[in-house]
């Protein structure tokens, strides 16, 4: 399967438990205020559970924690409680934060950028974060939305990923219904579900392993 798969908001156990054997590179937990929010000793044992998971190539995933307008000393104190591999920042984070997290505390980080329908010229936003982050995520304006953005404008953003040598990933309003129309249109490197596998706001273990095969097919 060359489309990396994330998924996010996870909050429980015995869920987190099913999906050992699937196909998912990353899984999320939220830090960020939300009905998906943990808190730090949650996400402390859902990590400890993850590292016992083996996906499909038969390594774990790594984990990421999505927050919005974290300070350094904030991800700082959280890290030691909650081991992350990586950092996604989908608040107005600048490309200084994002470096000296990368640099001073030893862990990826992912920008993201939000995607509205006026068609904002990708390279001016993107270009700052160039050489601050190892990889960008575009999603539909406001996050956590269930609404998918026009698609069409994810050439752009693709063109100026690969300028900066850096994976490309989608999210907003992905589920296994139109996942396969995504990616055999438009290859992103990576791709971010989190409500589309949710039943009555709820991780469903069918609904994530039907997306997982859905890319995989593609």
């Amino acid at each position: 399967m060359s489309t990396r798969v994330k998924v996010c908001g996870l909050r429980d156990v015995d869920t987190l438990r099913a999906m050992d054997g699937l196909g998912m590179d990353e899984i999320g937990f939220v830090f960020a205020k939300s009905r998906r929010q943990v808190t730090p000793p949650q996400a402390a044992e859902l990590i400890r559970q993850t590292s016992a998971l083996r996906n499909a190539r038969g390594v774990a995933p790594r984990t990421v924690g999505v927050f919005v307008n974290p300070t350094f000393a904030e991800l700082q104190e959280l890290l030691v409680v909650a081991p992350l591999d990586v950092i996604q920042l989908h608040g107005e984070e600048s490309p200084e934060l994002c470096r000296e997290v990368r640099d001073s505390l030893g862990r990826e980080v992912w920008k993201v950028q939000s995607v509205g329908d006026e068609g904002e010229e990708p390279s001016t936003r993107l270009a700052p974060y160039a050489g601050s982050v190892d990889a960008l995520l575009i999603d539909t304006a406001g996050g956590g939305t269930g609404r998918t953005f026009r698609w069409d404008l994810i050439p752009a953003y693709a063109e100026v990923a690969r300028q900066y040598h850096l994976p490309l990933y989608v999210a907003g309003g992905l589920h296994p219904g139109n996942v396969q129309e995504l990616i055999r249109g438009y290859a992103p490197d990576g791709i971010d579900v989190s409500s589309g596998v949710e039943k009555d706001g709820v991780k469903d273990i069918a609904l994530i392993k039907k997306f997982i095969e859905r890319v995989e097919k593609a």
